[in-house]
């Protein structure tokens, strides 16, 4: 009987025990969900508000500069990575970017409350570079009901 009782208790176990991976992977999805805003990048800007009809897309990408409320200046050139430019920079910028692809638009992102003389350099630098159109980006008004 002895015998009986010592080839039980020596009986190997063949489950897996996956509480610890679940635990695991509970730790990490907690991780990602918080890190991931913080890896978004963007630049802050309140757009003004106008009732205007979106613009067809037609050929390349538009290049987007973005103005900040500080008056910062960034160049996105469509790979999600802002580029922090002044005047002269971004005219270089332009200037190489438009010979490579001369019928790129360029669209100026800028924040309602910045000096309009800042956009009107960026439409300037875009102009002098040689773009083809400079455009403004707006946000549509509220309708109503949307306060």
């Amino acid at each position: 009987m002895k015998r009986k009782e010592r080839r039980a208790r020596r009986k190997p176990m063949a489950e897996i025990n996956v509480v610890p991976y679940i635990d695991v992977m509970l730790v990490l999805l907690v991780i990602f969900m918080v890190t991931a805003p913080l890896i978004t990048q963007g630049v802050k800007v309140d757009l003004p508000q106008a009732d205007a009809n979106p613009q067809p897309g037609e050929g390349a990408p538009p290049v987007v500069v973005h103005i900040d409320r500080f008056g910062d200046t960034y160049l996105d050139l469509g790979n999600n990575d802002l580029l922090p430019v002044d005047q002269q920079l971004l005219y270089e910028r332009l200037v190489d970017l438009l010979a490579d692809a001369p019928a790129t638009p360029i669209k100026i992102r800028a924040d309602a409350s910045i000096d309009y003389g800042l956009v009107v350099d960026a439409m300037v630098a875009a102009q002098a570079a040689g773009a083809p159109s400079v455009g403004l980006v707006t946000r549509p008004p509220p309708g109503p009901g949307q306060g």
